[in-house]
């Protein structure tokens, strides 16, 4: 499936009734098998990318280089528009908002998100005209383009609970350009069903973070038009096999073997790949 179609199934997804749930990959493997679990669309997540290369997920720790490489094999590995985790831009200017963007649509993305997150912990989020600044360069970089751009409130994930202030960021993203918000980090119901009511463009939220856990049907009543699950998929990977190592070295006992996912199963999910040359 061309790029074109990838972003017309996308687009679709969110103008049509109810909510639906994009399911976060962290490499072109994950991707496939989420792909074949029955899932309508990925989207990437920094913090699987980050820890599967043994690092942690913060602002300096990933390159926009390494980032898009892995969005393309995962987008590469699907026939589902897969949208991208592109965190701040890779830089505080709109400009450098803007050549991510460029640089995601011409990595196959049907998507990707821009948050107002600094990276700082003293000076957390982006002034509020230029974290608007920023997603408008970003908006007007695809703009015409089989793209949809999501931009990100952070208030609630740095310690700055400031519902009224994170409504007036997203409607502000919403006039500069973008076509989904988010505003992750929300514990309540109430809070998401002001922010849903309070803006013109579909909202998503992230579940499968420790705290609020809510049903696809609650946040679907609550105006939420797509529920993206984070990293949350590769830390339940990991706990599983943190589980199974424990048990190897506790009890001596390989249980945990029972419900891996057959290899036959797995191998079924990849794709053929000869190379020319294997000594390369």
């Amino acid at each position: 499936m061309d790029q074109l179609a990838k972003f017309e199934r996308f687009r679709a997804l969110h103008e049509a009734p109810g909510a639906f749930v994009v399911a976060n990959a962290w490499d072109a493997g994950s991707a496939r098998l989420l792909t074949a679990a029955g899932f309508a669309a990925l989207a990437t997540t920094s913090a699987g990318y980050a820890y599967a290369h043994g690092l942690r997920d913060s602002a300096g720790a990933l390159s926009r280089r390494g980032v898009l490489q892995n969005a393309a094999e995962i987008a590469a590995a699907t026939d589902l528009p897969v949208s991208a985790d592109l965190e701040d831009g890779f830089g505080p200017a709109p400009e450098d908002c803007a050549e991510t963007l460029r640089l995601a649509l011409a990595a196959g993305l049907a998507g990707g998100s821009i948050e107002d997150a600094t990276g700082d912990s003293a000076d957390p989020i982006f002034p509020f005209e230029h974290a608007v600044e920023r997603v408008r360069a970003a908006a007007e970089a695809v703009r015409g383009q089989p793209f949809l751009l999501t931009a990100r409130a952070e208030n609630f994930l740095w310690g700055r609970p400031d519902l009224d202030d994170t409504i007036a960021r997203l409607q502000a993203f919403a006039d500069a350009g973008a076509d989904v918000l988010f505003a992750p980090g929300q514990r309540d119901l109430a809070s998401i069903r002001r922010v849903c009511a309070s803006v013109d463009r579909p909202v998503n939220v992230v579940m499968g973070l420790t705290g609020a856990r809510f049903t696809v049907a609650e946040l679907a009543e609550s105006g939420v038009k797509r529920i993206s699950l984070g990293g949350s998929l590769f830390r339940a990977g990991f706990g599983a096999v943190q589980a199974a190592a424990r048990q190897i070295l506790t009890e001596g006992r390989f249980d945990y073997a029972a419900s891996a996912m057959p290899d036959a199963e797995v191998s079924a999910l990849m794709a053929e790949r000869r190379l020319a040359d294997r000594r390369g």
